[in-house]
């Protein structure tokens, strides 16, 4: 029995955001009345195209053939900066739908200046988005369509490589030949500008095709022939796997499906998901007629095998299962051949095997002379068969892959930890890599907060537990989480803090949370509460006065609850108490300088020393009688008062400012007498004449 087809349609596939604002633009602009025209096909999809025809929406290849009363639409594509002048200077109404990542292209060529800013473009130079980008430019500009084509350009105008140079891209520019682009022009120029302007979604179609086409037998990518995105589809997937482009279901021919386990479809950035889904129908359909034809003739060789006795060679039978080799199986090889990008390989078949140097270990760059010699055996995957040219491909990196799976395996039997090197970012979690194994680490469980990046945890050794292991048809998913291992790690911390926690003991904690009754503080692994009494020596209203999340604070146990696990924190230090500060700086008589801090019927409260106020009585106040304290002093008056009483068993300072006022006063009448004494005794004696 053939095994069933399966059928995989990429997450990307189909309209892009920028294609699906320029189509739902041109469709509300019917609905609501007005007559439409888009410069040039909205997208390139002739089918959509038609659509849009059949409700009267006109194609026009230049702003002049505009139609009178007819809005024009400028596609996701964009255009040059003349189309916009003269459709402004013709007040022609349009409406701009230009891809929003084509935008940023078009505003980085007007802001380079004409004198030495040269702009170097990859991509098609006969594609409308280039044309348009070509149309911004203030000054000189050059288009290439690969890095060998770069490279050739600038050996052959050696002074643009002491200018200033702009590298961009076209959106839809193929991935891998952008990077070598941008590697070529670094190591030609000083210094050059690059703006990675690859259309995300573009980059991710093609990583994601990159990735299906990579596990499949067959790939279907559906999409206008003249969709240069679509195009770049179909490049990327036929490095891997044979590829057929096709713009809808009627082109889809049975003999393409016959034999193939596994087959991928994507779909370019212009591609409407009704198409989508007609290929996708139509395939179900023709697979599923082959199965039951399959089926059918399986059933009629087996009727005959059984009718035909005594004739069946069991041992010729034997012989062709060892010697025919299938992709996917496991085998054993001699090496009888090594080059620096393929092994050979004997597997003891009528195939030539070989083995690249990307398929012998995830590092590509290993130096195959090192790592094996001539005669040794290795473990290898078949990948492709060709048994019409007699030869195999095989790869040692999926069998180094299938131990990592087992040694997942073994972790998730055993709930033990496994290690491994966060890859990738993805919407929704990160993927770790283990041995080849690719590993899906939910948000939820990489132990990142809410509002924090999982791009911090991009190539981080990680530790997980597996949380989930399903192998449905060869395909293995494997769930894990980083945010359980770090709370079995917490949980561990926290029982031997508990084993030797005791009141009086000290912690350096941090804080994790505040409410209004006071600060929760993690020392190590547990938590703690600091009662907000507990905080400051002077009376605040919220914790956060004092602490806030993330300090590092130094503590004490003041209470442990065994049972419940509570533990009470203290913060406030002996020798920051106000009042030990007090006993140490200040006695009575003393003189102080303060605010005033309140002013209630019966006296003025002055603050002493930050955190202790001290009380003027109404009576010590001034030296004659007062009706309030308001009526001589008033919130925020700096005064000086004597201190008169301190009582440190009931926390209360008396002070004076009467005192004061009456100390100064005798002082200034014996300052009087003594100089009315001084002046009388300098005053010549007066004689007294006789009569």
């Amino acid at each position: 029995m053939n095994k069933k087809t399966e059928i995989t349609l990429a997450k990307t596939a189909g309209f892009c955001f920028g294609v699906d604002r320029a189509v739902k633009l041109v469709n509300d602009l019917v609905e609501s009345g007005e007559k439409v025209c888009t410069l040039g096909p909205i997208i390139h999809n002739p089918q959509l195209v038609a659509d849009l025809e059949k409700k009267g929406v006109v194609i026009i290849n230049s702003p002049d053939e505009a139609p009178e009363g007819y809005t024009v639409v400028i596609r996701s594509h964009g255009v040059g900066k003349d189309v916009y002048d003269y459709l402004d200077n013709n007040n022609i109404p349009y409406a701009d739908a230009t891809c929003p990542f084509v935008s940023k292209i078009h505003k980085l060529a007007q802001s380079e200046p004409k004198e030495d800013g040269i702009f170097l473009i990859a991509g098609n130079k006969n594609h409308p988005e280039v044309e348009g980008i070509r149309g911004h430019c203030s000054g000189e500009s050059y288009v290439f369509s690969s890095a060998d084509e770069l490279e050739e350009f600038l050996k052959n105008h050696l002074d643009f490589c002491q200018k200033r140079l702009i590298l961009v891209a076209q959106t839809t520019f193929q991935v891998f030949e952008w990077e070598k682009c941008k590697e070529k022009l670094k190591k030609l120029c000083t210094n050059p500008i690059i703006f990675d302007t690859i259309c995300i979604a573009t980059d991710k179609r093609q990583h994601e095709a990159e990735a299906l086409a990579a596990k499949s037998d067959l790939m279907v990518v559906v999409g206008g022939r003249s969709s240069s995105n679509t195009n770049k589809l179909c490049e990327v997937c036929s490095k891997y796997c044979p590829t057929v482009h096709i713009e809808s279901a009627d082109e889809l021919r049975a003999e393409l499906l016959n034999g193939k386990e596994y087959i991928g479809v994507t779909a370019g950035a212009s591609t409407p998901s009704y198409i989508i889904k007609e290929v996708q129908n139509s395939m179900s359909e023709i697979l599923e007629k082959q199965q039951n034809e399959t089926e059918t003739v399986e059933a009629q060789v087996e009727a005959a095998v059984n009718a035909e006795e005594g004739e069946f060679d069991f041992a010729k039978a034997i012989d062709d299962t060892f010697k025919k080799v299938h992709r996917g199986q496991r085998v054993k090889g001699i090496v009888v051949g090594i080059n620096p990008s393929e092994l050979q390989i004997d597997l003891g078949t009528k195939h030539a095997g070989f083995v690249s140097a990307d398929e012998f270990t995830q590092n590509g760059t290993v130096n195959l002379a090192d790592a094996v010699k001539i005669g040794d055996e290795v473990e290898l995957e078949v990948t492709k068969v060709n048994d019409q040219e007699g030869y195999v491909l095989l790869s040692k990196q999926r069998i180094d892959s299938m131990k990592g799976y087992e040694e997942i395996v073994a972790a998730k039997e055993n709930n033990t930890a496994i290690e491994g090197v966060v890859t990738d970012v993805v919407n929704g979690g990160v993927f770790v890599n283990v041995k080849g194994t690719r590993v899906f680490i939910p948000a939820s469980q990489s132990g990142v907060a809410k509002d924090d990046s999982l791009e911090k945890l991009l190539k981080q050794k990680v530790s997980f537990l597996v949380l989930e292991l399903t192998d449905k048809r060869g395909r293995k998913r494997v769930v894990g989480s980083i945010k359980a291992v770090a709370n079995a790690e917490k949980r561990e911390k926290a029982a031997k803090v508990l084993e030797s926690i005791e009141v009086g003991k000290t912690y350096t904690g941090t804080v994790k949370s505040l409410t209004s009754y006071g600060a929760f503080v993690d020392i190590g692994g547990v938590d703690g509460m600091i009662h907000v009494s507990e905080l400051s020596w002077k009376r605040i209203k919220n914790p956060a006065e004092v602490v806030s999340v993330g300090d590092t604070v130094e503590v004490y146990v003041k209470d442990f609850d065994a049972e419940t696990k509570k533990i009470s924190l203290g913060y406030k230090k002996t020798e920051d108490n106000p009042w030990e500060i007090l006993k140490n700086t200040y006695n009575v008589d003393d003189v102080i300088k303060g605010k005033v801090v309140s002013t209630p019927a019966f006296g003025a409260f002055v603050t002493v020393i930050d955190g202790i106020d001290g009380l003027v009585h109404i009576s010590q106040i001034a030296n004659k009688r007062i009706n309030k304290p308001s009526d001589v002093l008033k919130v925020g008056d700096e005064v000086e008062a004597k201190i008169v009483g301190i009582d440190y068993e009931n926390k209360r300072v008396s002070l004076s400012i009467r005192a004061l006022i009456e100390e100064t006063e005798a002082e200034e009448q014996a300052a009087i007498v003594e100089e009315y004494n001084a002046a009388t005794e300098e005053a010549p004696a007066v004689e007294e004449t006789a009569e």
